[in-house]
């Protein structure tokens, strides 16, 4: 199969069946390289829900979504064979099921030795993921969580999974190995000061806005984590942008990065061996002229390139 997207002269980009960057639909055991897939869920939020149409908007607004890298003078559709795999099962008022159905999913996909990136969903998605992806290398993965929130806090009205208690369970569960874990974004306000215990009890290094904006983005970039050749995992929560530039998700917090400062974020990582990505919280139901889908969109295609082999 030829990997490409629809020509946008024989089909204008307003036009077609939507898919992710409008590459070809296939089987999850198919011949790709990372294939993209959906994870419509939001029964983990505790404020604003819509993120289960997500996969939706995304593949729509991907229509205007291009290859070429210029900062990296490359185009991954001529690198990478990648897919739409399609979207994974949910069921909408159940959690523990949902888990269940995503974890089997997922490795599946993973039981071909793919890369994958999924776009859900609320951030409650990303545990059973990472629980496939722990299966599956046996080792604490490597792990990158873009947010405006530390996602370790405790259980709320008293049920222990939502969209804020991902990392912690990732941490206790041992999916991830804090020592190798970065959270970047991260703002105020907390309910306490205590809502920073678990990240320096467990010596998880948190990048704030402040320390990015604090000195020039050139020397910034230059202090990121270098990452060894443990399987690393990129979760991106939208919401570690501002609101100006990302105002449909669940939880937005002012004060956030922009669109451009996590563009030369992501061009500076150096990730030898990612093995997958999500993208989550986009909410289409409170964006404006699609800027969020817009975000969550670049912030894919700045994904698919680094796992093309340098």
């Amino acid at each position: 199969m030829d990997y490409k997207p629809l020509s946008g002269r024989e089909f204008p980009r307003f036009s077609a069946i939507k898919t992710f960057f409008r590459l070809p639909y296939v089987e999850v055991g198919a011949d790709y390289d990372v294939g993209i897939f959906g994870i419509p869920f939001d029964g983990g939020v505790s404020y604003r829900p819509g993120a289960r149409f997500a996969p939706t908007k995304v593949r729509e607004i991907s229509s205007l979504g291009r290859g070429f890298h210029m900062t990296r003078m490359e185009n991954f559709f001529e690198k990478l064979k990648v897919a739409d795999i399609g979207d994974c099962p949910t069921v909408p008022i159940d959690i523990k099921q949902t888990y269940e159905r995503i974890e089997k999913f997922v490795g599946e996909v993973l039981s071909h030795n793919k890369k994958f990136v999924s776009v859900g969903g609320d951030h409650s998605t990303t545990l059973p993921v990472l629980r496939a992806l722990r299966k599956k290398y046996g080792q604490p993965l490597a792990f990158v969580h873009f947010d405006a929130h530390l996602d370790t806090y405790p259980a709320a009205w008293g049920q222990e999974y939502h969209h804020g208690a991902f990392a912690r369970h990732a941490v206790e569960e041992g999916l991830v190995d804090p020592k190798k874990m970065v959270q970047i974004g991260i703002r105020g306000p907390l309910a306490g000061g205590d809502d920073l215990d678990f990240v320096n009890k467990h010596g998880i290094r948190v990048i704030t806005v402040d320390e990015v904006r604090s000195k020039n983005i050139n020397e910034f970039l230059h202090d990121l984590p270098k990452f060894d050749n443990t399987p690393t995992y990129i979760s991106y929560d939208i919401d570690n942008l501002d609101p100006s530039c990302a105002p449909g998700t669940g939880t937005p917090v002012p004060g956030g990065l922009t669109t451009y400062e996590v563009q030369r974020i992501f061009r500076a990582l150096e990730i030898p061996n990612l093995v997958g990505c999500d993208i989550v919280e986009i909410s289409p139901p409170f964006d404006q002229s699609d800027i969020t889908a817009l975000a969550g969109m670049d912030a894919m295609f700045e994904m698919l390139h680094l796992f093309v082999k340098k």
